[in-house]
């Protein structure tokens, strides 16, 4: 019988991965010597909608699954975003970011997040439903 926790962690990771891999296409390589920032690995587009679609997607994968329950780094229940405040939102990305919050998916997911980036999450998933 299927561990159900392991198999939604697993499957939370492989969406994280698909992610990466999707806004990765299409990218020339960069030369070896020099690593390439987060921004350059962003799509290039001046539609705001389309990396705002990627970021949700990456975001939807853990946080709109109602019950979901991860064992990554320990089985806890993951909240919902949506319809949060926009300022609680921010304030707990910049505190993975720091460091201040300890959760190393979060912390890694914040961390390649501007303050931008940030804020359009939180207008996205603070909007009341439509």
């Amino acid at each position: 019988m299927a561990n159900i926790p392991m198999v939604q962690a697993m499957l939370g990771a492989l969406v994280a991965l698909g992610m990466q891999s999707v806004l990765a296409q299409g990218k020339p390589k960069p030369p070896a010597d020099k690593a390439p920032s987060v921004q350059e690995n962003r799509p290039a587009t001046t539609d705001k909608a389309l990396p705002m679609e990627n970021f949700h997607a990456q975001c939807i994968g853990c946080h709109g699954i109602p019950g979901y329950k991860t064992a990554y780094p320990e089985v806890y229940h993951v909240p919902k975003i949506a319809g949060q405040q926009p300022g609680y939102i921010i304030a707990a990305l910049k505190a993975y970011k720091s460091g201040d919050r300890s959760h190393p998916s979060m912390r890694g997911i914040a961390a390649s997040l501007s303050e931008d980036e940030m804020k359009q999450l939180a207008e996205y998933y603070g909007a009341p439903a439509k």
